[in-house]
């Protein structure tokens, strides 16, 4: 069963972090990768508020981001967070600024 779950981190080292400690194998050129099938969108601050343009394309008003670091994550066979993931998990009644194709977060959040 595939879930999703939305999250909000601190910094991007903090998501990376987060993101660096699901399981992970190691081969024999010392690169890392995923040893997990989980789908991972690192979204990053999202813009809360719209910035205002002239018609020469020059910004009147700088866009406002959110201070928190968005990533999306299409989790295959969990039926909760990973450990130190779900204090950082959001909870929105849409589908928030991303979607994976085809399976929805209202009716698939973990």
């Amino acid at each position: 069963m595939k879930f999703i779950g939305k999250y909000e981190f601190n910094s991007l080292e903090q998501a990376e972090s987060k993101i660096n400690a699901l399981p992970s194998i190691v081969d024999e050129d010392g690169n890392s990768h995923p040893a997990h099938r989980h789908t991972i969108v690192k979204i990053g601050f999202i813009v809360i508020e719209n910035g205002t343009y002239n018609e020469e394309g020059d910004v009147l008003t700088e866009p406002v981001l959110n201070d928190k670091y968005s990533v999306d994550v299409l989790w295959n066979n969990l039926e909760s967070h990973p450990y130190g993931w779900a204090s950082y998990s959001i909870d929105l009644d849409n589908e928030g600024s991303h979607s994976f194709l085809g399976v929805s977060y209202t009716n698939n959040k973990l």
